[in-house]
């Protein structure tokens, strides 16, 4: 069933059900009332009858006399009302006005109660009217006491029940008409209402099916703070981080395609100079004084390759977090000059001078082969930008930690640049640097091994005039006792 007569008919179901609670407890309400009226009618004819035609003596205070005369000039105004009444006197038990009665015998139970003081009230009692025709009758029965207390006489005054029935009649037909009206207004309301919710959920329907479509640029306007409203709202942020989220992939493709290209471009370049200089050695066209350069230039090549794919291997397990660290303290200064070491021969092609300083006791809680990486891909990174210049090292011993702090005074970066610097396949503007050999992916290894380490690095640039990275490693936390 669709959604639209889904809410019509919820709607129609709670409406009705409330129409019908409301109307049966109306009839039964106006049922008591009618009733409460009548015999409130009733009771006034009856004390009415009491006082005009009934004498008590003054000595003994009973009934002295029925004024009939005044009786059958009240017995004909109520007639032409169809009430009726009769007066019982002796204590209830003899029947004083009219000869012809048609009201019933007061019982013993009823007469117990009467002498109690109490008015019996019947809503439905089966008699005879003057033509000896069967009705139904609404009565009450009203004692009346003299100034001793005693019970000298009884009025019963009773109307047809089709009198009381017409008018409950006349209400029902009334409720019904009301009934009948609400239903149409509860239809068209239901209508609209079911329309106008229904037209909010298909909104987003069609904005979901357009995402589907790939159009992420999809946004809808919520104008109410409802579940609807709610829904619109985590709508409209699902597109959003979709959106952010496609554009990134799309980003990562790019990059992944452009680092594929060089990575083949620089693999092809050793791979034919390996092939070359083994197709050489195959068939001895190289000299014998050339062989030795060759073979180095084989393990270059090599060392070239294993760099490419080291890389790639490296930043997979760190995004996979399948890297286990093995820390302890580490002599900073040390490994800083190891690493000197290693890049010398690059920083004097580039005509870099790598400055350490730093004191000798510093020390930095981490994972000696991961800190070398962390520490040599910065430093590389340096002198690959850096022409003529200087690379400098400085680190100490913070209460929480260890502050590193690496800085070259090269090109620099723009804002662009140092937004996208962890990225993974990024390379700086090639135009403006060679990168020859560089996978793309150095910075954002350097950038997973600091959150694996749990520390923090943020780099500071301006462009043609240097950059800095700033590193921060956590001390060894101290184990507490028992």
């Amino acid at each position: 069933m669709k959604l639209f007569f889904q809410q019509m008919m919820a709607f129609l179901l709670v409406t009705l059900s409330s129409l019908l609670i409301v109307g049966l407890v109306f009839i039964q309400f106006t049922k008591d009332s009618v009733y409460r009226n009548k015999w409130h009618s009733l009771q006034e004819y009856a004390d009415s009858i009491f006082q005009q035609a009934i004498v008590l003596d003054t000595e003994t205070a009973d009934v002295k006399s029925v004024q009939v005369d005044q009786l059958q000039g009240v017995e004909k105004l109520l007639d032409n009302q169809h009430i009726h009444f009769t007066i019982y006197t002796n204590d209830g038990n003899t029947i004083s006005y009219p000869n012809r009665n048609i009201a019933s015998r007061i019982t013993k139970a009823q007469r117990r109660e009467l002498k109690n003081g109490d008015t019996v009230k019947t809503k439905s009692r089966m008699t005879f009217d003057k033509s000896s025709r069967q009705v139904t009758m609404t009565e009450m029965d009203k004692p009346y006491f003299n100034r001793n207390g005693n019970l000298v006489c009884v009025i019963s005054i009773g109307s047809p029940l089709a009198n009381v029935q017409a008018d409950i009649e006349k209400v029902k037909k009334n409720l019904f008409m009301t009934f009948a009206f609400a239903i149409i207004v509860a239809v068209i309301a239901s209508y609209f209402l079911s329309r106008y919710l229904v037209r909010r959920i298909q909104a987003i329907r069609e904005a979901a099916h357009k995402v589907t479509e790939g159009n992420f640029n999809v946004q809808l306007v919520s104008g109410r703070k409802d579940e609807i409203g709610e829904l619109t709202n985590d709508f409209n942020i699902m597109t959003a981080s979709l959106k952010e989220s496609n554009d990134e992939i799309k980003r990562q493709e790019e990059r992944r395609r452009a680092f594929m290209a060089d990575a083949a471009h620089e693999m092809r370049t050793p791979l034919t100079t390996i092939n070359g200089i083994l197709e050489g050695l195959e068939y001895d066209a190289i000299p014998e004084d050339s062989k030795e350069e060759s073979v180095h230039l084989m393990q270059r090549e090599t060392k070239r390759l294993i760099r490419l794919v080291n890389d790639n291997l490296d930043y997979e397990r760190l995004r996979t977090n399948k890297i286990s660290l093995n820390r302890h303290q580490i002599n900073l200064k040390q490994a800083t000059q190891r690493i000197s070491k290693q890049l010398a021969k690059k920083a004097k092609l580039e005509n870099d001078v790598i400055i350490i300083d730093m004191a000798d006791d510093v020390m930095v809680y981490a994972d000696t082969d991961r800190l070398i990486q962390i520490l040599f891909n910065i430093i590389q990174n340096g002198i690959q930008f850096t022409q003529n210049g200087k690379i400098t090292i400085r680190a100490q011993n913070a209460k929480d930690g260890t502050d590193i702090q690496i800085s070259d005074n090269g090109i620099g970066m723009t804002e662009e640049q140092i937004k996208n610097i962890w990225e993974r396949y990024y390379k700086a503007d090639a135009s403006r640097i060679q990168t020859k050999g560089e996978s793309g992916l150095g910075m954002a290894i350097v950038h997973e091994l600091m959150q694996v380490h749990g520390g923090q690095i943020t780099v500071e640039s301006t462009p043609e005039k240097g950059t800095t990275f700033k590193l921060h490693f956590p001390e060894q936390q101290k184990k507490l006792g028992h």
